[in-house]
């Protein structure tokens, strides 16, 4: 990837010399990633790296590139990055080529992405599904098995059943709070056929129901003899703050930039990131189906993530106050709220999860009252600061009934195994004042 728009990915001053003879590009300043032998924290690095505005005109934030396609310096160069796009040389372009494969604003994106995990690389793209879906069709071909835990995001498991099972792609899954006893009878069924992925989602959506990624990680690699199926995991709901995967097993993790990342509800888009072999892989992918984000959306984002730990920081003290009044209310049933597990009974394993994997128990989170879908759907009329809404991770607070609305195309019975009932209501804590949620939530809890 490249440090700046000026010269993102350009060939080495020794190579571009000896190609042809030409000078090369003003290289970029050196990046500052250490001071005193300090290494700097991400909320740092966010307010500049991968940019040197002395390359373009000086400009403190870096422009929004609006074209389509970009000019090569010379007929050698445009060679070499096409052989990167093309896939026929690993590691992408060495240059900007067209829109479609990358830019300055997600280039620039994607090294601060993956500033976040200590990722060898990133991909963004045009949502969170598009991410999804070119990570299914890079690694999955006809005849193979995805294994993956449950419950997923609807569209994921439709996409996986209904899409890919088109094509001949089988799946097994396991609940998301298996055992490793669990875990290994799912993947032993597996390894009988050809299991290209294991594809994880942690907090599980909507149930927020934690998985054992280091558990998936030592199966895996006991049942698999040879070469070991990737582990991709969307880390949505706790990333990049409270949930780091890459230290935990996975290789590959997975975002809806839409929600945190983003962080306004103004935008649309996704990530991956891993290890500079499996992002290739996928990279190739997306420059054949086009589902890069596009400029304007990568330069929000570059926005967003200079507050992503304020507002993530923020937005999980609100949900610790919040969910603390509403586990007491008469009218709820449950709270899953990832901070309470180390008090509920029979949660034992899910605590001891969360004590591995987890830094904080975030802001989302599944609220069961007591009734069905009448009372939730009172309650959630009566909401007046809330917003009834899908998605997560905004600055506002959100609500949504998924069984009605998110997960509708779950079958029925699916549903009910998953524990998508109809008392639950799905809840984003925002930034705004916490004693003026516990108001509306107890006010609206008074019409049920």
């Amino acid at each position: 990837m490249s440090d700046t728009p000026d010269n993102a990915g350009a060939i080495p001053a020794e190579t571009e010399a000896d190609l042809t003879g030409v000078a090369a590009r003003v290289a970029p300043k050196p990046e500052v990633e250490k001071i005193g032998g300090r290494k700097l924290k991400p909320s740092t690095l966010m307010m500049g790296h991968g940019y040197d505005p002395s390359l373009s005109e000086g400009s403190l934030k870096p422009p929004i590139f609006l074209t389509s396609t970009f000019v090569f310096p010379n007929a050698a160069a445009g060679k070499r990055h096409f052989e990167g796009v093309t896939g026929k040389r690993p590691g992408g372009a060495e240059g900007l080529v067209y829109s479609r494969f990358n830019g300055p604003n997600q280039e620039i994106l994607e090294d601060r992405l993956g500033v976040w995990e200590e990722a060898e690389d990133a991909l963004a793209f045009s949502s969170g599904m598009s991410a999804i879906a070119t990570l299914f069709l890079a690694m999955v071909k006809p005849g193979d098995t995805i294994v993956h835990s449950g419950p997923l995001y609807a569209a994921t498991e439709t996409l996986i059943g209904r899409v890919l099972g088109k094509f001949g792609v089988k799946w097994l899954d396991f609940p998301a709070g298996a055992t490793r006893e669990e875990i290994d009878a799912v993947m032993t069924e597996a390894a009988t056929g050809n299991v290209a992925l294991i594809y994880l989602e942690s907090p599980a959506n909507p149930t927020n129901a934690l998985v054992d990624v280091e558990a998936v990680a030592a199966s895996r690699d006991v049942i698999f003899k040879g070469e070991k199926p990737p582990i991709a995991i969307d880390n949505t709901f706790l990333g990049p703050l409270w949930f780091q995967p890459l230290k935990h097993g996975a290789d590959i993790v997975v975002y809806s930039l839409t929600k945190y990342v983003g962080g306004h509800s103004d935008l649309v888009a996704g990530g991956v990131l891993g290890s500079k072999e499996h992002i290739n892989t996928i990279r190739t992918m997306r420059n054949t189906i086009g589902t890069i984000t596009d400029p304007n959306t990568a330069w929000m984002l570059l926005r967003s993530l200079e507050t992503l730990e304020l507002r993530m920081s923020r937005a999980g003290e609100n949900a610790a106050k919040v969910c603390g009044f509403l586990r007491h209310h008469p009218k709820v049933e449950r709270v899953a709220y990832l901070g309470f597990l180390e008090d509920e009974p029979g949660m034992e394993r899910q605590a001891d999860i969360y004590r591995r994997h987890c830094t904080g128990g975030g802001s989302t989170f599944s609220l069961y009252l007591k009734g069905g879908e009448r009372e939730s759907f009172a309650f959630l009329d009566a909401l007046k600061i809330a917003k009834l809404a899908v998605s997560l991770g905004g600055t506002e607070t959100l609500a949504s009934h998924p069984a009605g609305m998110t997960h509708l195309s779950v079958p029925d019975a699916r549903k009910q195994a998953l524990g998508i009932t109809d008392n639950l209501v799905r809840i984003s804590i925002g930034v705004e004042d916490p004693d003026d949620l516990i108001a509306d939530f107890e006010q609206a809890l008074e019409t049920i």
